[in-house]
């Protein structure tokens, strides 16, 4: 078994339960452990830590897979803990109103790197470190016994697998390649969802409850709907009553969609209004034209995926929340969110608050809002809280 030795002072985190140790921590590795193999954790004193997953190409060089001396990390371990991840869900999900959610939400759910979606019959995996990566075919072994799904369709198309020293790599990993797109159930409404071409895994799984209270809050209401990806929060906003709603994306696939999921829940297509263009600029256009909505949500997709692109991406989160301000009608409602792990819900606020000053609008916080809890953060791991969302009126 190789060992990990970590430099003095630097086990802190690990005491504290983070299962992250980057590379800069490590003072020495004894063996010659290849990628994902497990390997036995310590501290500068040689006390034992952790069992983690060994990653030699990332900055987060071990993965903790358990704390526990006497842990085996075989298949019976993955089982207990997938096992122990779909308790969770049932907990929350009704099956008879919600047929798509997170199954395993990776270190969240101390399967660090596996993300685990079903989409009805059809399950979607993505694999984002070595340690997954070394166990994949076991993990689709536990999933196909447990599950019988109709296909596990693998999602592996992310840019942070070349961090881990990992191809990209799409496709089915057990069944037949199901028929695109595949239609689910949430909250009552039906969606279609493409899983080989989609954003994520398909669908925005994490915004449920946010797409359900939306409804509570769109009733009688004109709605602007920016980056509307397939349509869901358009839906919510029709469902819950909304006299209309513009919805606007870059992509014109996606917004063919939308339109087959409002024609699919028999909502009124004649309430409903189509912008295919950047978003910046129909926002521009909108102000322009002095448009005025009563309700305006902002989910752009993710602008700053780690901590040193922050800065950067700040501007673009002040840009599209100054517009959504100007569009309000007074006494109106801004749903507004960030997916950006690295913009945490402090910084967020601050630039919702700078957008509203230079918006010169006097507005207020009514809820704060996150991600469903399908996609449980763990007191550990403060980075599974990626997803920050607000309700401001003016």
């Amino acid at each position: 078994m190789s060992k990990l030795t970590l430099k003095k002072g630097r086990e802190k985190a690990l005491l504290r339960k983070h299962p992250w140790i980057f590379s800069g921590a490590v003072h020495i590795i004894e063996g010659d452990p290849g990628p994902g193999e497990t390997i036995a954790i310590h501290d500068s004193h040689g006390q034992f830590l952790a069992w983690g997953a060994y990653s030699p190409n990332s900055q987060i060089r071990a993965r903790v897979w358990s704390w526990d001396p006497e842990a085996h990390i075989d298949q019976n371990f993955l089982k207990n803990r997938l096992l122990a991840a779909a308790s969770l869900r049932n907990e929350w999900i009704v099956p008879e109103e919600t047929t798509a959610y997170r199954m395993v939400h990776a270190e969240s759910d101390q399967l660090p790197g596996l993300i685990v979606d079903r989409y009805a019959e059809t399950i979607v995996v993505q694999i984002l470190s070595a340690g997954i990566e070394r166990w994949r075919d076991e993990i689709v072994k536990i999933l196909t016994e447990q599950y019988q799904p109709d296909c596990i369709f693998e999602r592996s198309d992310v840019a942070v697998r070349q961090l881990e020293g990992l191809p990209e790599r799409i496709g089915p990993l057990s069944g037949e390649r199901p028929e695109q797109p595949l239609t689910i159930v949430e909250n009552g409404l039906s969606f279609k969802v493409d899983i080989v071409n989609g954003q994520k895994t398909g669908f925005y799984l994490d915004q449920r409850d946010n797409r359900q209270f939306c409804r509570q809050l769109a009733g009688e209401k004109t709605v602007l709907n920016a980056f509307a990806y397939t349509g869901a929060f358009t839906a919510f906003s029709l469902a819950g009553g909304a006299k209309s709603v513009l919805s606007i994306d870059t992509s014109e696939d996606a917004l063919k969609l939308a339109q087959e999921n409002i024609t699919l829940n028999q909502l009124s297509p004649d309430r409903c209004e189509w912008s295919i263009g950047d978003v910046f600029e129909e926002l521009r256009l909108l102000r322009d034209q002095g448009r005025q909505f009563d309700l305006v949500i902002l989910d752009p997709p993710k602008f700053a995926p780690t901590a040193s692109q922050a800065k950067q991406a700040a501007r673009g989160y002040k840009d599209i929340n100054l517009y959504g301000f100007k569009l309000l009608k007074p006494g109106g409602l801004l749903m507004t969110f960030s997916c950006s792990g690295g913009i945490d819900a402090a910084f967020f606020q601050k630039i919702v608050a700078d957008a509203a000053l230079d918006a010169e609008v006097d507005a207020k916080i009514l809820y704060r809002l996150g991600q469903a809890p399908d996609h449980p953060i763990h007191l550990a791991f403060p980075e599974g809280h990626y997803l920050k969302g607000l309700v401001c009126q003016v």
